[in-house]
């Protein structure tokens, strides 16, 4: 299985001078946490999440037209629509990242999450593995600590 199989082909993407009142109104009308962030090629240059928005935006008092560049996330590690999902795995675990753009020569073409992942891929054992994997890796280590250690 490979990522053209499991990703998501409509990204929804804005510009780093996009605002923050126009990343949240994409995210709400399109429904979903994240945004890529694209240069004015349409290549991806970071993300700005749902939870960007809330705790570095809005918790630090930046207005709503605050552009989101400066609050996007990066550098953004690519995949290919012919690469085997778990080289995909692999690539996001080893990053500690839960989305992957997917290129096609240099074109935005897709985009696969943990989520993705967890649900397409038809395999319930391959899909465990992959959440419980990519989750360990995208959290701090704080989390995974064993008390009397």
């Amino acid at each position: 299985m490979v990522l053209s199989d499991v990703m998501t082909r409509e990204v929804v993407t804005a510009l780093p001078g996009d605002t923050a009142r126009h990343v949240a109104s994409l995210m709400r009308e399109r429904n979903v946490g994240s945004v890529v962030i694209v240069d004015e090629a349409g290549a991806p240059v970071g993300f700005v999440t749902d939870r960007d928005l809330a705790v570095d935006i809005v918790a630090d008092a930046h207005p709503a037209d605050a552009a989101v560049g400066g609050h996007a996330s990066g550098p953004v590690v690519t995949g290919t629509p012919g690469m085997p999902v778990l080289d995909a795995v692999d690539l996001m675990a080893a990053h500690g990242i839960r989305r992957l753009p997917v290129l096609d020569e240099g074109h935005l073409t897709g985009i696969v999450t943990l989520d993705d992942l967890a649900v397409r891929t038809g395999d319930l054992e391959l899909a465990q593995s992959i959440t419980a994997r990519l989750t360990r890796a995208a959290l701090p280590g704080f989390y995974f600590h064993v008390r009397g250690e």
